[in-house]
């Protein structure tokens, strides 16, 4: 499998006292090449988990890989930023949603309903893989 891995997916993976553990472990089962994302949710699963060295890890076996330089895409994240503001996403969501559009054919690995309401290139549904009862 492949995908674009989410901060909640990073999470839960990680930690086995989360709701999501199960759902994240069977998920990381089947993953066949590094899950792509940016370094937002790195930064965001870190600071979530109190855990630098545990997400570097990640990167490290190719759980997760970098994949999105933020100068290369800040206008488009800017219009995003601005479309979506009623609902005030953060960076990585922003950072996401653009990459969905760079990748179109991956699922989002999340558990963060917004990704149902986001459009990626103004109208597309994001794929996403998302436990049975979300957030």
């Amino acid at each position: 499998m492949r995908g674009i891995a989410d901060t909640g997916f990073i999470v839960a993976f990680a930690n086995r006292r989360d709701r999501y553990f199960p759902w994240a472990h069977g998920l990381a089962e089947k993953v066949s090449t590094p899950l792509l994302t940016c370094e937002a949710v790195v930064a965001e699963a870190a600071y979530l988990l109190s855990d630098s060295a545990l997400v570097l890890r990640f990167l490290e076996t190719g759980l997760i890989k970098l994949d999105f330089n933020l100068s290369d895409h800040q206008q488009e994240l800017s219009k995003l930023a601005k479309r979506y503001a009623d609902r005030s996403p953060d960076l990585a969501d922003l950072c996401l949603i653009r990459m969905s559009e760079l990748n179109p054919k991956m699922p989002i690995l999340t558990v963060d309903q917004d990704f149902t309401v986001y459009r990626r290139n103004g109208k597309e549904s994001i794929p996403v893989l998302m436990p049975p009862n979300g957030n």
